[in-house]
């Protein structure tokens, strides 16, 4: 598809769960220029109750027929890991741009094989590491950047929370051979991603994890990081007693704090004291970087969060976790 100032992208969504539902769906119909005209899912009862909520003209329940649609120019594909390569590769082989959750993929060699599909097929690929568009991480990014904590020296990260107990069927998240690993891969992927947007590419990677014995995922995980010159250890723990959601960004003339999934301010501390920033989420939140995408599309804008973006955040996670998914024997 042709970008063309003016034109409205016209988007199928295949997988509407609860990702669509409340993080991203109603931004396709809300950003200008841009329309949802039709779902799918494999339940067709679901597929056509989500489409009756939203007003979408059409539904389906088999990914190739919404993809041979004519009236859809573009592909949101908001399905577990393990079949984004799939859909991808089908979207792109229709002639399709394509928008994909994240984590991208299972593994950097499923990213790279998705990369290679959309640009032998001459369509852009776009990965929703949404947080690179945020106002909240916006106004982070601008205090870095115009100095108010001096030159970044290093960075550290730490994610905790109690374990999740489920009650029966384990869930996709948790499932490395749908997932590609537990909550480390789904949720600290947003924070390197977006470490990776502000701070420069990963020049160096060591880590470990740990976790129960058997074919499962991971539950602790240590890193450390080189972004550059700036120095950066990480610690997530999805088995501990209290919970922790913190990024702090130290500099030679100050400090910033700021969590990766909370609403609370940002707090800046320098030599004139703290000062709390307000950092909201919006009421949908991707709908800035959706608004991004399809500024693209129609030629617009520059790309914030991309197939080749993304694949950097994959080949750092796969560094890490290199030898647990060795160890217990986790092949995708």
């Amino acid at each position: 598809m042709s970008t063309q100032a003016g034109r409205v992208i016209r988007w199928g969504v295949i997988g509407v769960g609860d990702v669509v539902e409340h993080k991203s769906g109603r931004a396709f119909q809300t950003v200008p220029g841009s329309a949802l005209v039709a779902v799918m899912r494999r339940d067709a009862e679901r597929a056509a109750d989500f489409a009756r909520r939203f007003g979408v003209p059409r539904w389906y329940a088999d990914a190739d027929e919404l993809l041979a649609d004519p009236e859809v120019d573009a592909v949101y594909v908001a399905t577990p890991p393990d079949s984004h390569a799939s859909y991808t590769a089908r979207a792109a082989a229709a002639g399709k741009p394509v928008y994909v959750e994240k984590p991208m993929a299972r593994t950097a060699g499923e990213c790279e094989q998705m990369i290679s599909d959309c640009t032998r097929a001459g369509v852009p690929l776009f990965v929703a590491y949404y947080r690179r568009a945020m106002p909240r991480f916006a106004t982070a990014v601008e205090l870095v950047r115009s100095g108010r904590i001096g030159a970044v020296r290093s960075v550290v990260v730490r994610h905790q929370r109690p374990a999740d107990r489920p009650s029966s069927s384990l869930p996709w998240r948790l499932d490395p051979q749908m997932s590609g690993g537990g909550h480390f891969v789904d949720l600290a992927s947003h924070t390197l991603d977006w470490l990776d947007f502000l701070l420069g590419p990963v020049t160096d990677v060591s880590g470990a994890a740990a976790g129960p014995d058997g074919p499962v995922a991971e539950t602790q995980v240590v890193a450390r990081l080189s972004f550059g010159d700036v120095l950066g250890v990480g610690l997530w723990d999805y088995d501990a007693a209290e919970s922790c959601d913190l990024i702090e960004l130290v500099g030679d003339a100050g400090t910033l704090q700021l969590s990766t999934f909370g609403t609370e301010p940002l707090r800046l501390t320098t030599a004139h004291g703290t000062t709390e920033i307000p950092g909201a989420y919006p009421p949908v939140v991707q709908e800035p970087l959706i608004s991004n995408v399809v500024a693209s599309l129609r030629g617009e804008a520059d790309p914030l969060s991309t197939g080749a973006s993304a694949l950097r955040t994959a080949r750092v996670i796969d560094s890490i976790l290199a030898e647990h998914r060795r160890t217990h024997h986790l092949v995708f």
